[in-house]
C-alpha cells in the first residue's frame, strides 16, 4: 500500500495526510492513484462522519509533481490520464455528504489550490502562502482550479492569480474568501480538529447533507436544487436524530417563553 497519503480513521473521523514532504507534497502518479482510491473508500464508509485533510512537512501541497513526471518521460497522454484519475477523487469528495476541513500549515501552489478547495472549511496558518505558478512554466490549470478557485474568490480574482502569478498571504486569502479562517501556525491542527469534532458531536448527517446541497447546487438549475432540498429535508425529518433534536428545541423554546408569556389569541 502506498504511503504517499496516510489514512487514519477513529471515532467517525477520517484523517488524510499528504505525505511526500521532501517533494512539498506535490502529487505524482502514485499519489494520484492513492488519492482516488481513498476518496472512494472514505466517502462510501457510513461510519465516517467528517474528514480532515492535512499534510506533513513545511508545505501543504505544491500541486502536480511535474519534475517527477518529466523525468519519467511522461507525455501529454499520460498526463491527461492521470489528471482524470485525480479529478475523479476531487469530484468524489466534493459531491459526497462528508464535510471536509483542511488544515493548511504552509505553502499551496498550482493544483494544490484545487486539492485544498476540495475541503468545505479551510483553516490556514498565518504563515501560509498561495500561488498559481501554472502559466510561467507553460502549463494550464487542472485539479479543479478553473472551477473551484473562481467559485471561492470570484472570476476576477481567480484570473488575477492565474494570469499575474501573484503570491498572496494568509490575510489576503481570508479577505478574498479563499480560506475560512486564519490562526497562529501552532494552532492549525487543533483548530481543524475542533471544526471536525463540532460536526461529529452535532447533527452529523444534516451537516453532511447541507454540504452536499451547496456543493452540488452550483452545477444545477434552481428547479433541480429545490427538488433536492425538498427530498432531503423530508428524509432528514424522519430520522431519529432530527426528531430528538426538534423535541429538545421545542422544550427549550417553551422554557424560554415561560408560563406568563403572552399567548396568541384563539380564532
Amino acid at each position: 500500500m502506498s504511503d504517499t497519503i496516510l489514512l487514519e480513521v477513529r471515532d467517525g473521523l477520517a484523517r488524510l495526510t499528504f505525505n511526500r514532504p521532501a517533494s512539498l507534497n506535490a502529487m505524482d502518479f502514485e499519489m494520484g492513484q492513492r488519492w482516488r482510491e481513498l476518496a472512494h473508500e472514505v466517502t462510501s464508509d457510513p461510519s465516517i462522519g467528517a474528514v480532515i485533510l492535512d499534510a506533513a512537512g513545511p508545505a501543504f501541497c505544491a500541486g502536480g509533481d511535474v519534475i517527477a513526471m518529466s523525468q519519467a518521460d511522461a507525455g501529454g497522454t499520460e498526463i491527461t490520464r492521470m489528471a482524470h484519475v485525480i479529478h475523479d477523487g476531487i469530484r468524489t469528495f466534493v459531491a459526497s455528504d462528508k464535510p471536509i476541513v483542511a488544515a493548511v500549515q504552509g505553502a499551496v501552489a498550482g493544483g494544490g489550490l484545487g486539492l485544498m478547495l476540495t475541503a468545505d472549511h479551510i483553516v490556514a496558518s498565518e504563515r501560509a502562502r498561495f500561488v498559481s505558478r501554472y502559466a510561467n512554466i507553460g502549463l494550464t490549470p487542472d485539479l479543479g482550479v478553473s472551477t473551484l478557485l473562481p467559485a471561492a474568490i470570484g472570476q476576477r480574482r481567480a484570473l488575477r492569480l492565474l494570469l499575474q502569478d501573484e503570491t498572496i498571504d494568509a490575510a489576503t486569502a481570508l479577505d478574498w474568501g479563499l480560506v475560512s479562517e486564519v490562526v497562529p501556525a501552532e494552532a492549525v491542527g487543533s483548530r481543524a480538529d475542533a471544526v471536525a469534532r463540532f460536526w461529529l458531536e452535532g447533527a452529523t448527517g444534516a451537516f453532511g447533507q447541507a454540504k452536499r446541497l451547496v456543493r452540488g447546487g452550483a452545477a444545477r438549475s434552481l428547479a433541480e436544487n429545490l427538488d433536492d432540498e425538498a427530498a432531503t429535508i423530508g428524509a432528514a425529518f424522519d430520522t431519529a436524530d432530527a426528531r430528538t433534536r426538534i423535541a429538545a428545541f421545542a422544550a427549550a423554546s417553551a422554557r424560554r417563553q415561560g408560563p406568563d408569556s403572552p399567548r396568541p389569541a384563539s380564532s
